[in-house]
């Protein structure tokens, strides 16, 4: 059995003939992004000013502001924006983790977390009054039948697998010969 992969737009997929029985389809609609349109860019950027704000040497950090920066030092390392350096006990006999911006060459001394979960429950009540509380968390969606568009959008693309009995018998017989679909358009999995 041969099972082939069709991408088509929405408006063409009635001009497509194929033998076989469609074992399954799906809609994918395609929005081209614009250049400023990445969220996961801006979260870094509120997160990376955020973190240079309360980390900036002129702020006395108090114990409420401490968390934030351990927390987001912690974030901007796992996203590269930090680099550690390191670890070193200041006068007070206080371990700090050192860190170096990846933009600006700025050296950032953080005092060591304790990691634990009320650290972090602690984190996310002072992020909740900063930034609100957090989303409500989307319903579970239900199995339905997709609506129909009244009109084909522009730029919806559909993709099918037919599996096909009588290709597979057909490609058996004749090993030798081509696809008579376009490589763009037909892919074997099997």
């Amino acid at each position: 059995m041969e099972i082939n992969r069709y991408d088509v737009l929405e408006s063409r997929q009635g001009e497509l003939a194929v033998e076989g029985q469609r074992v399954c389809s799906w809609v994918q609609l395609y929005k081209p992004r614009q250049k400023n349109d990445n969220p996961d860019r801006a979260l870094k950027m509120t997160a990376e000013n955020l973190f240079l704000t309360l980390a900036d040497p002129s702020n006395e950090p108090n114990a409420e502001t401490l968390r934030l920066i351990q927390f987001l030092a912690l974030m901007l390392e796992r996203k590269r924006i930090l680099r550690p350096k390191g670890t070193r006990a200041d006068g007070e006999g206080i371990a700090r983790s050192l860190y170096e911006h990846a933009g600006t060459r700025q050296l950032f001394a953080v005092p060591q977390a304790d990691f634990s979960p009320a650290f972090f429950v602690s984190v996310q009540a002072q992020l909740s009054l900063l930034l609100g509380p957090p989303a409500e968390p989307a319903p579970p969606a239900t199995p339905a039948e997709p609506a129909e568009p009244a009109e084909p959008a522009e730029g919806v693309a559909s993709s099918a697998a037919i599996a096909s009995p009588a290709a597979s018998a057909e490609r058996a017989e004749a090993p030798g010969e081509e696809s008579a679909l376009p490589p763009s358009v037909s892919g074997s999995a099997g």
